[in-house]
């Protein structure tokens, strides 16, 4: 029986969230946002966007998540792979989104702060670490190699 109960354990399945995300460009800038002390993972730096709700597309619920959390609505464009971060508590399936703003102006009703920077500035920024592989991969679509780590 204990046997029985430890397989049980170690096969328990991990929460999964599935969540798009923006990578808003204006010009030759990149949009990041913080996020705010009382969310999880505080003060992290991410790419907006947000979870997956029931029958929505990727694309459809990052139109939602910008206009709720930002007032922004965008034009989403090139979809960049699909990229797993295991955290301890629940796994992550980014859906990430190269994107235009369409209309509106940033207003923050969840995180800290925002800003727009150059590729090079984007690698200052203190990042959650399941949006560190969408860095990476949206990088390599402008041509950029990652000569500086991001933070930790």
């Amino acid at each position: 029986m204990k046997a029985r109960k430890r397989y049980a354990l170690m096969t328990k399945s991990v929460k999964q969230i599935h969540v798009s995300c923006g990578i808003i460009r204006q010009g030759d800038l990149t949009l990041a946002v913080q996020r705010s002390g009382g969310m999880r993972l505080p003060l992290k730096w991410e790419f907006p966007g947000g979870k997956i709700e029931p029958g929505e597309s990727p694309e459809e619920c990052l139109r939602r998540e910008l206009m709720e959390e930002l007032d922004l609505r965008v034009q989403v464009g090139q979809a960049l792979n699909p990229m797993t971060h295991a955290y301890a508590a629940f796994t992550v399936i980014l859906y990430p989104f190269i994107c235009a703003v369409a209309s509106g102006k940033i207003f923050l009703h969840e995180h800290e702060a925002f800003a727009w920077l150059s590729p090079a500035g984007l690698l200052t920024l203190d990042w959650a670490e399941a949006d560190r592989p969408v860095l990476g991969a949206y990088l390599e679509t402008l041509g950029v190699r990652e000569s500086k780590t991001a933070s930790s």
